[in-house]
């Protein structure tokens, strides 16, 4: 079902300053880690919680990491495609909140991993959560940008098909 604009007023500006408060705030705290560690270098910051330097050239879960180099340029690639469909849509669907919320999310995650791979031809990790000997895969703000954008977007999807019930 088509989406309504949901306010004639409602402004693209306000979810184009997200995703570049997003990308800012990916770029700094990448800045930081390589600025200050290593690479494999942590920090021991809670029983669950290492602050680390990863390089990823892969996707998400290092997905073809190891794939010799082509890769980069397919995700940079589809991350570009991903940004000017999600610009369309940010564009026809101003005033949906809770959607423009979470494409503006996954826009400015996208990006800042664009900027790592086209920079330096990996993707900069540095938050690592583990339990038990059981590490999560490090990640950093992009991906929790993305991720977030995503779940929201399922909610989204979720309370537009109640609405209509």
């Amino acid at each position: 079902m088509a989406r309504g604009n949901g306010n004639g007023r409602a402004s693209l500006w306000p979810w184009l300053a997200w995703a570049v408060l997003l990308v800012i705030a990916d770029q700094f705290t990448k800045t930081l880690i390589l600025g200050y560690y290593r690479l494999g270098d942590a920090t021991y910051v809670t029983s669950f919680f290492n602050i680390v330097r990863a390089h990823n050239t892969g996707a998400a879960f290092s997905f073809l990491a190891d794939a010799g180099g082509w890769q980069r340029w397919l995700f940079t690639g589809i991350a570009v495609a991903t940004a000017a469909f999600i610009l369309w849509q940010l564009r026809a669907h101003p005033g949906q909140k809770l959607f423009c919320f979470a494409l503006s999310s996954i826009l400015g995650g996208a990006i800042g991993n664009v900027v790592d791979r086209l920079q330096h031809g990996y993707v900069v990790d540095f938050l690592d959560f583990h339990l038990r000997g059981w590490h999560f895969p490090a990640f950093n703000v992009a991906d929790a940008a993305i991720t977030v954008g995503a779940a929201c977007l399922i909610l989204d999807e979720l309370l537009r098909v109640r609405r209509e019930r």
